[in-house]
């Protein structure tokens, strides 16, 4: 599993490919719907150790939402989209938590480059009722939950973990479940900004780019924890790789096809790719020109489906 990715599905896809795998991977459930042209839901669950050791994924589940066309999507695409974030959400909150016990959103990464700041511009859209019903009850209707917010920053301006400062909210303000929003890395360049996941299994912060930080999970913090992820980069070996496949089947469909050419097709260029890359430091972490518009479509899909689903 060299492919840097922090999507459950790309993972399972992975194996069953290295391994030549027709059904289900042994261990995981999997389970497609589809609404409409444009949505695309992909649920997997990690049943057992077996599964956790074959995709590298903590048992759980994890949800996959695909959303085409999210560059250009309009305010009827994006609200579809939300209302799907909001679904799949409310089911896993109201199976951890009560219907009105606190809940704590946060944000991470750096508002400051752009592919990192999906978890502080998500932040910035939700309903933040906590202070509200502290202080003035009555402006509120009798069921809204409390709910608060925070986007800690990064380990590079901060000085501080992640889990250090999440840690000291949870010993003083007792949410009874966290919410945590991070950008990802994705194995595919059509998955940039256009898939979201949602896991019940916490999140480790950096993974996804090799800046691994301490895991949040309710092994660490002492709560539930879910996390919402959306890819917004690939690696450089990832697009060479895909660019080389899409050369063979060009080459394939002209009818200059060769034994030599199949074969490369079906073995695993990625590592081939990354030993060359890798040396010499050109295997950059690599964002669209779009990066902007997704962000700002993909924060919306994600804030208003927390705002409906809390």
């Amino acid at each position: 599993m060299n492919f840097r990715t922090d999507l459950a599905l790309e993972r399972r896809d992975l194996y069953r490919r290295a391994n030549n795998i027709a059904n289900e991977v042994d261990g995981l459930e999997t389970q497609e719907e589809v609404i409409g042209e444009n949505i695309k839901i992909t649920r997997v669950k990690i049943l057992n150790e077996q599964g956790e050791q074959a995709i590298g994924k903590k048992k759980g589940n994890y949800i996959t939402i695909d959303i085409k066309d999210l560059k250009i999507a309009g305010e009827e695409e994006i609200q579809k989209a939300s209302e799907t974030v909001t679904k799949e959400l409310k089911v896993l909150i109201n199976h951890l938590i009560g219907e009105q016990e606190d809940i704590l959103v946060v944000g991470l990464g750096n508002l400051y480059v752009t592919p990192d700041a999906l978890g502080p511009k998500v932040i910035q859209d939700i309903d933040i009722t906590r202070h509200i019903l502290i202080y003035m009850p009555e402006a509120l209707a009798p069921n809204t939950r409390p709910v608060s917010a925070v986007s800690p920053g990064v380990l590079g301006t901060t000085g501080i973990e992640t889990l250090e400062i999440l840690k000291g909210i949870v010993d003083n303000v007792h949410p009874k479940l966290v919410i945590v929003i991070d950008a990802l890395a994705s194995r595919s360049i059509e998955r940039i900004s256009s898939t979201v996941q949602i896991s019940d299994t916490g999140i480790v912060p950096g993974a996804g780019v090799g800046n691994q930080r301490k895991e949040l999970t309710i092994d660490t913090l002492g709560i539930p924890v879910i996390a919402i992820g959306v890819p917004t980069v690939v690696e450089a070996a990832t697009i060479a790789a895909d660019s080389l496949d899409l050369f063979i089947q060009k080459v394939q469909q002209e009818g200059k096809s060769n034994d030599f050419l199949n074969q490369l097709q079906e073995e695993d260029k990625y590592q081939m790719i990354k030993e060359v890359l890798t040396p010499e430091e050109y295997n950059f972490i690599v964002t669209p020109k779009e990066i902007d518009d997704l962000i700002e479509n993909m924060s919306s899909v994600v804030a208003r489906g927390i705002n409906f689903a809390v």
